[in-house]
């Protein structure tokens, strides 16, 4: 855990500011080093928010923050604040853009990696999985997009209102209702196995 109550996922601790530097400097390993640290919370949310393409929209997130790190005032809690208001940003454009397109079939490319877990296991990480989603997608998006910023993203509540654009105490009652609908529906459903 770090100092500041959020856990070591998704943090580079003393390593944040070197790369930081790195980055800003164009050098890769400061890149690659915000990359690995960030890439996945930000992927984890925008894929239970629904993104269209998640991988892409992750990828479209970390271009316009390396673009923009010049501008970038602040310690790792704010830059993971900046970089989910970018993906809050980004999502919202990935939403318009999708809805202005004809709904086309994606081609499923099947790949064949390691062996790894048993297919009881993969199957029951699926299940999980789906059931996570389905949790999220019952959520009206404003108390979805709440939840998501709070629990994926670990951002405070000061940092959810900035990136949405709404205030702390509309932040906290949308996180209410949110927790209190989910309550109901696992009381009723069950936890996810």
């Amino acid at each position: 855990m770090a100092g500041n109550g959020r856990s070591a996922m998704g943090s580079l601790g003393e390593d944040f500011d070197p790369a930081l530097a790195q980055a800003r400097a164009g050098k890769a390993p400061g890149f690659e080093a915000l990359w690995r640290a960030y890439a996945g919370s930000v992927a984890g949310y925008l894929r239970l928010q629904g993104a269209s393409d998640p991988d892409a929209v992750t990828s479209e997130v970390f271009l316009g923050a390396f673009r923009g790190l010049s501008g970038f005032e602040g310690n790792e809690e704010r830059f993971r604040a900046w970089l989910f208001t970018i993906a809050h940003r980004r999502l919202v454009d990935d939403r318009r853009f999708t809805s202005r397109r004809p709904v086309t079939s994606a081609f499923e490319e099947t790949w064949v990696g390691p062996a790894g877990p048993s297919a009881e296991d993969d199957a029951m990480r699926q299940a999980s999985a789906a059931r996570v989603e389905e949790q999220c997608a019952s959520l009206p998006s404003d108390q979805r997009e709440v939840i998501l910023l709070r629990v994926v993203a670990e951002l405070t509540v000061e940092e959810v209102a900035e990136a949405i654009g709404r205030s702390p105490g509309a932040v906290k009652a949308l996180q209410h209702r949110a927790l209190v609908s989910l309550r109901k529906t696992i009381s009723l459903k069950g936890v996810p196995q």
